[in-house]
C-alpha cells in the first residue's frame, strides 16, 4: 500500500471544487463529486499503479481522471503526492505546463517532509 499525501494547493483546489459545486449544482452534487474523489484517493493508496503517464501533458507526472476531474501526481518510491486538481474540460496540458515547475518543487518539498519525518 502506497502512502498518500495532498499538497496545499490539492486541497485548495477541493475547496474551490464544492463552493462551484454547490453554487452550480447543489449541495448533493457537490457532495457526490467529493465522494467520488475520495474513493478515488483511498484506490489510488492500494493500486498505485492506476496512476497513467500522459507524455504528452508531462514526463513528470502522473494521473488519474475521476469523473470530470484529473488528479495530478507525482510519485517518489512508495509515495504519492497529489499536487494538484483539475477540471478535464480545461487545456490540461497548457494549464500543465504553466504550473508544472511549482508542482515539482511542492512535490520535493513534501518528499523531503516525509524523509525528515522518518527521523534519523
Amino acid at each position: 500500500m502506497a502512502r498518500l499525501t495532498l499538497s496545499r494547493r490539492a486541497a485548495l483546489d477541493l475547496i474551490e471544487i464544492e463552493r462551484y459545486s454547490i453554487e452550480q449544482w447543489g449541495k448533493k452534487t457537490a457532495a457526490g463529486y467529493l465522494l467520488e474523489i475520495e474513493e478515488a484517493l483511498r484506490l489510488l493508496k492500494d493500486h498505485p499503479g492506476l496512476l497513467r503517464e500522459k507524455t504528452e501533458v508531462s514526463e513528470n507526472l502522473k494521473f488519474y481522471r475521476v469523473g470530470r476531474h484529473f488528479l495530478v501526481c507525482a510519485v517518489e518510491v512508495e509515495n504519492i503526492y497529489v499536487l494538484t486538481v483539475k477540471h478535464g474540460a480545461m487545456d490540461l496540458p497548457e494549464r500543465i505546463r504553466e504550473i508544472e515547475p511549482a508542482l515539482i518543487h511542492e512535490a520535493e518539498i513534501l518528499h523531503r517532509a516525509f524523509i525528515k519525518s522518518l527521523g534519523p
